[in-house]
């Protein structure tokens, strides 16, 4: 089995690629979170800094283009290929509403025509290799099947499917049937993507899907880094694990100049996913989310790991914390 790491904007920075890879390896290789390049192919600076292959030092990284329009596409695509990258990701699966309306990541589902046009003008010209990663659909998985006829007629290097709609954003029940139904049909490799959040998820896709060879893991692995361990049938998770990756992050945020403000944003946002390790532990959550110093942010974690219940077997629940 090969292991794919979704992108999560604002979460799988380079300093967070950087420290799971050395102590949690074992992912075959990261998804950027997406660049959008502007009209003439130029984006951010931000952007370049995440992709420089320095900041990536032994991680097999893929960068995503969330883009519509084809000229942009292929001088981002050459820009990329300048920085020694073989391979780049369209995103025709982000249901953000903002994405969306502007007929881009999922919102270039609503049109398979123009979809088809942009795809043709891509690989007729392109020198790097094109993966996709998409949803199914855009208010029913069942609109798969015209999608999926476009994306056979092309060369991709990998499928990456999110086995939902746009509409389902990350609550649905990912169709895995859907999915099932569809996978045998396409001449390239095809990776699933959808609540991996624990090796009986896995084992039952696959018991499903024998012939299964990619997975993506997105938000089960911001929950528990060494979930692809785990897949693999290695050892669960540790607290003592989890607080010294999470030292470990903290430090490198700092250590990469960001505001403290930012850091703290950045490591809360981090815990509506971590915190599903812990059972019980509504208030001491509460505490660290209503930290506005670093210090106090510190206090609450280390109250946290002190009295917390830390549970390897639990796992991302796919919404907001339970007790």
């Amino acid at each position: 089995m090969n292991y794919f790491m979704a992108p999560l904007e604002g979460i799988t920075l380079c300093e967070y690629r950087r420290l799971h890879n050395r102590m949690f390896p074992g992912a075959d290789a990261w998804y950027a979170p997406f660049i959008a390049p502007d009209t003439q192919g130029n984006f951010r600076e931000k952007y370049l800094r995440e992709l420089l292959p320095d900041n990536n030092e032994g991680i097999r990284l893929i960068p995503q283009l969330l883009v519509n329009r084809p000229e942009p596409f292929l001088i981002t695509a050459s820009k990329l290929k300048t920085l020694g990258y073989d391979e780049v990701d369209l995103n025709t699966g982000c249901p953000s509403g903002t994405v969306f309306s502007k007929h881009k990541g999922a919102g270039m589902l609503t049109d398979p025509d123009e979809l088809d046009a942009f795809l043709d003008a891509v690989f007729s010209k392109t020198e790097i290799g094109i993966s996709i990663k998409t949803r199914m659909g855009v208010s029913a998985t069942s609109e798969f099947s015209k999608i999926a006829e476009i994306y056979e007629k092309y060369p991709l290097r990998r499928l990456v499917i999110h086995a939902r709609c746009r509409d389902g954003y990350y609550d649905s029940v990912p169709d895995i049937e859907g999915f099932a139904a569809a996978f045998g049909s396409f001449p390239f490799p095809v990776c699933y993507n959808g609540n991996i959040f624990s090796k009986s998820d896995l084992d039952a896709l696959i018991l499903k899907i024998p012939d299964l060879e990619n997975v993506m893991t997105g938000r089960g692995a911001i929950a528990d880094p060494a979930l692809v361990r785990t897949l693999k049938g290695g050892p669960k998770l540790s607290a003592p694990e989890l607080r010294r990756f999470h030292d470990a992050l903290l430090d490198a945020l700092l250590s990469r100049g960001m505001a403290p403000d930012h850091v703290l944003s950045h490591m809360k946002e981090l815990w509506y996913y971590m915190i599903h390790k812990f059972s019980g532990a509504g208030q001491l959550y509460k505490r660290i989310n209503k930290s506005t110093r670093l210090n106090d942010y510190s206090s609450a974690v280390s109250a946290l790991f002190s009295e917390g219940n830390f549970d390897p077997d639990r796992s991302f629940s796919g919404g907001r914390y339970r007790e």
